[in-house]
């Protein structure tokens, strides 16, 4: 058989086979997004959510969703480790609105022969309530904004606790801008001020935040992998955190997000990890 006979089927062949496989990756995708977006009112916006800064309950949340959320983290300083645990739960009370309770904790462990004294005490970090409330839905451009404001009761670590309870108080007020790209691509914007009240001391401080992510989440699935950029302003000095991630769904309710952390600027914080296990119950 003439052998530009045989090469022209096999071109023939492997361009249908593409063709085939790009189609049925659309439509995948199409039917997904078609199931989130479209099959329940109000209307809403398939976006990917960051894993590390998440949202308090997805943008254009419907009335009914809930979501349970375990993080476990590993911060490597210079004299001691830091591990980080939290346990939150969000949830819809009418369309568009979500609301959060959280409780991070932090504890330490001293390295290199450092003195258990000179090292912070574990603590219960705060009470942490958060509304978040969703004002622009655009289906058609994929894109949604939300204005949000977290109120953090900042507690007394395990050595001094009762001395007082309650420490501080942080006021954060946020907005969110989140658009995606086609089918698979997401970017998100997440922004605003913490103000951080000293009781004892009666101060009174600010910094601020802007925190970016990009996404590409795999076709058919919510799995994902992106990177988020945590950036924190304060007296002037910029301290940047680069953390890429993935989520991977272990069933339909739940899924794990794995994160690493990795600071841009010299100093005593170094290399972090993240993981954050989020189970979302069916709701009507």
């Amino acid at each position: 058989m003439n052998i530009k006979y045989i090469l022209t089927i096999v071109i023939l062949w492997v361009t249908l086979c593409n063709s085939f496989a790009q189609t049925t990756n659309t439509e995948k995708d199409s039917l997904y997004i078609h199931q989130i977006e479209e099959l329940k009112e109000p209307d809403k916006v398939l976006h990917a959510e960051p894993l590390y800064i998440d949202l308090i309950r997805d943008l254009g949340a419907r009335k009914g969703e809930k979501e349970w959320n375990v993080g476990l983290g590993l911060t490597d300083n210079l004299s001691f480790d830091s591990y980080e645990a939290l346990v939150e739960y969000e949830w819809a009370p009418i369309n568009r609105l979500g609301l959060e309770v959280e409780l991070p904790f932090t504890f330490y462990a001293p390295m290199n022969g450092t003195e258990r004294d000179s090292v912070p005490s574990n603590q219960l970090n705060s009470l942490k309530l958060a509304a978040q409330w969703t004002f622009f839905v655009n289906a058609a451009h994929a894109t949604s904004m939300a204005v949000g404001y977290i109120n953090e009761f900042e507690l007394a670590d395990f050595r001094s606790i009762g001395n007082p309870i309650i420490k501080g108080n942080v006021y954060n007020p946020f907005l969110v801008v989140a658009k995606r790209w086609g089918n698979n691509y997401h970017s998100l914007i997440y922004t605003g001020p913490m103000f951080h009240q000293d009781f004892n001391h009666k101060q009174m401080h600010m910094t601020y935040d802007i925190n970016t992510s990009f996404h590409y989440m795999i076709t058919g699935t919510r799995n994902f992998l992106g990177v988020e950029f945590n950036q924190t302003i304060h007296n002037k000095n910029l301290k940047t955190v680069i953390r890429p991630q993935m989520r991977v769904g272990i069933s339909e309710s739940l899924m794990v997000g794995i994160v690493a952390g990795i600071p841009v600027q010299k100093g005593d914080e170094r290399l972090s990890s993240f993981l954050r296990l989020i189970w979302e119950p069916k709701h009507k």
